[in-house]
């Protein structure tokens, strides 16, 4: 494992978490914020749940949608799909399930999940190599964290723990994810590398107190004070070894 020379002495790496998308998989051809998809997606639970909203409904329905997105109006804590599109309905008329709404919702997005070329072989060279490999993504807005997972479950049987937004309680850069695998494993924040593609990502591993690298496969000048930047998942072998 690699080794980490701080004021404190030699510490050594034994685990590494991801941030998921645009570190280890991407979305192709989605819109640059999930906002753009929310009309169509819920035009489309109004027709398939045959629910005959009105305007003034489903506008209302959108509004309450978009004030729960972080782009709109920042926030760390996470509510579940069924808190957030319980508002969303609640003044819906007739006869629906929720849990299908929420699916028909999503669904209607078309999203097409692409993993990057190296992500399962670096992956795979971390767990021979003895390091706990971990997630903290934040799933989006109101999504079920078992259709998030979906888009990228080649990757699962490499994780030693997923943590997401939903089941920690709290979106980056709350670095809640963090303690609770530290806890997990025992680990002193020293330990372990946070690897993502945005600011977010670089901001919870200096909340945290552990490594950070920024992954930028755009090759974009990008500072956010992180300890590392790499272009591909490969350099990150580099970092460690």
């Amino acid at each position: 494992m690699a080794r980490r020379t701080d004021r404190k002495g030699v510490i050594m790496y034994k685990a590494v978490v991801f941030d998921v998308g645009g570190t280890l998989m991407e979305y192709r051809g989605m819109p640059n914020v999930w906002l753009d998809f929310y009309p169509d997606a819920l035009d489309t639970v109004n027709r398939k749940l045959s629910l005959d909203l009105t305007e003034e409904e489903a506008e209302k329905s959108l509004q309450i949608l978009r004030s729960y997105n972080p782009t709109v109006n920042y926030r760390e804590r996470e509510y579940s799909p069924r808190h957030i599109f319980g508002e969303v309905t609640a003044s819906w008329t007739g006869r629906f399930d929720l849990d299908e709404a929420i699916k028909e919702f999503f669904l209607a997005f078309g999203l097409k999940a692409y993993t990057y070329p190296e992500s399962e072989r670096v992956l795979g060279l971390l767990r021979s190599m003895g390091y706990k490999i971990c997630t903290l993504t934040d799933v989006a807005t109101a999504m079920p964290d078992e259709m998030h997972i979906g888009y990228f479950s080649n990757l699962m049987p490499y994780f030693d723990m997923y943590v997401s937004s939903q089941s920690c309680g709290y979106r980056k850069p709350n670095p809640k994810g963090l303690t609770d695998i530290a806890e997990k494993f025992s680990l002193d924040r020293r330990e372990m590398i946070f690897a993502g593609d945005e600011k977010k990502d670089i901001e919870t591993a200096k909340h945290f107190g552990c490594t950070s690298v920024l992954i930028n496969r755009k090759n974009t000048s990008q500072d956010f004070g992180q300890d590392y930047t790499i272009a591909d998942l490969e350099e990150l072998l580099g970092i460690l070894s």
